[in-house]
């Protein structure tokens, strides 16, 4: 169903190290790029890694502690001083606007686009366009929290079969009637029927949860997506001082991600106190086998 990735920026916890950003994603669907979270320092992190603004229209932030939303302002004010024209369209808890508004008016910026912001509520569907949808919902944290669904939708198109395309070599205005639902006849004018070339792709779907305490409450909401980010702050050890601090362990997150059958589980938000990340990996396996370890600057394929 097209190109569907996310590329982490910062997967890091509270303050930003010498070895770890705050929290921030760039999720690109086919040739639109969406932010999750921009805390300090996300636009150098942008620089860094060579990825770039273009086609990018909306950012999503979960919530207001600093972590996660301190590098929007400056954002804001580059793509200015870059004389951005595209709108801008900014999804947030409804104190994110007061703050922006404050910015600006103290600053004197006066904008040469149009930033638009959308005030997230308890459960809402906040975006939508012929091939995707997004959701909020809320999460169990400190202060009103937010976390996304990115799911796309069902598509009557069909995709070609890999064998089929490498035997034929359809040209692509027989592709694209194959896809329409029409059969092929090969040139030894044999029938080939569209169900026997063809498949219907499933639609893909991805959830960011960071930051929250380990909530089965979740579990209809990320119910077999294919990707689930979640935050994995602390190890068992601590498991006591995430509770503290309305955070979660890697343990729990696997646990979520086991009974919500997630396709993959992507681990973030950590500790700084984590130098070698790998007793957080080794906690959540046993429980979810297919998880990972998230990596400033890698990116994931969806599905």
């Amino acid at each position: 169903m097209g190109l569907f990735k996310v590329s982490i920026l910062g997967n890091g916890a509270a303050v930003p190290t010498a070895r770890q950003h705050p929290s921030s994603q760039l999720l690109q669907h086919n040739r639109k790029k969406f932010m999750i979270d921009c805390g300090e320092g996300t636009q150098m992190q942008m620089q860094r890694f060579k990825f770039s603004y273009k086609n990018m229209a909306h950012v999503f932030i979960s919530h207001l502690h600093g972590d996660h939303y301190l590098g929007l302002m400056g954002m804001i004010s580059t793509f200015n001083l870059f004389s951005r024209q595209e709108d801008l369209h900014v999804y947030g808890p409804p104190e994110l606007q007061d703050v922006l508004n404050l910015h600006l008016k103290v600053s004197d910026m006066h904008l040469k686009y149009e930033l638009i912001f959308h005030e997230l509520k308890e459960a809402d569907l906040i975006y939508e366009d012929d091939r995707l949808e997004i959701s909020c919902f809320p999460l169990k944290h400190r202060i009103p929290t937010w976390g996304f669904l990115f799911r796309e939708k069902d598509k009557s198109e069909r995709n070609l079969l890999k064998e089929f395309v490498e035997e034929f070599k359809p040209g692509l205005e027989q592709m694209y009637k194959i896809k329409q639902g029409a059969d092929f006849i090969t040139p030894a004018g044999v029938l080939m029927k569209n169900k026997e070339i063809t498949y219907h792709p499933k639609p893909l779907s991805y959830a960011y949860c960071c930051d929250t305490v380990y909530d089965e409450e979740l579990i209809p909401v990320i119910q077999d997506v294919d990707m689930l980010y979640h935050e994995s702050t602390f190890d068992q050890k601590n498991e006591g001082i995430a509770a503290d601090k309305f955070h979660a362990t890697a343990a729990q997150a696997a646990a979520l991600a086991s009974k919500a059958n997630v396709g993959k589980l992507l681990l973030g938000h950590f500790s700084a106190r984590y130098k070698d990340r790998d007793v957080l990996l080794n906690e959540a396996r046993p429980v979810f086998e297919n998880t990972i370890l998230s990596r400033e600057g890698d990116t994931y394929q969806i599905g």
